[in-house]
Parts: C-alpha cells; structure tokens; sequence
C-alpha cells in the first residue's frame, strides 16, 4: 500500500466514521469508518518505514587525485 492510498483510506474511513449518517439495516457506516480510518493509518506507517530504510550506499575504496602539471618554462 503506497502513501496515497494509506491517505485515501484514513479520509474515506474518517468521513464514513464522522459525517455520514445513513441506515442500512444490518450495515454500521461508522465501525466500517473506523475500520478503513485504522487499516490506513497502519498502512501510512508501514509505507512511511519502508520509504526510511537504508539503501545500499556504493563507496569507492580508491581515491583518485587529480593529476597537477607541474608547468614550469
């Protein structure tokens, strides 16, 4: 899950959870908020750490020195 779509789950769940008002007989629009807010709030966070991992870091073991002419007439 990528950081959009964390962020689209936590606002689709806190508009469900909050704002909407509707009964659907055996359906609660509110605990299925709650669910979606939760599930993209864990998925923010994993994508978040996943993002911070250390990359391999490629290092040269010789140092090149620029070559000085020594220009003397």
């Amino acid at each position: 899950m990528r950081i959009g779509t964390s962020i689209g789950l936590i606002a689709i769940g806190l508009i469900l959870a909050l704002a909407v008002r509707v009964d659907l007989g055996g359906l609660d629009l509110q605990l299925i908020g709650w669910i979606l807010a939760v599930v993209g709030v864990v998925g923010l966070v994993a994508s978040l750490l996943i993002a911070r991992q250390s990359r391999p870091v490629i290092t040269r073991d010789e140092v090149h020195q620029p070559h000085v002419h020594d220009q003397r007439y």
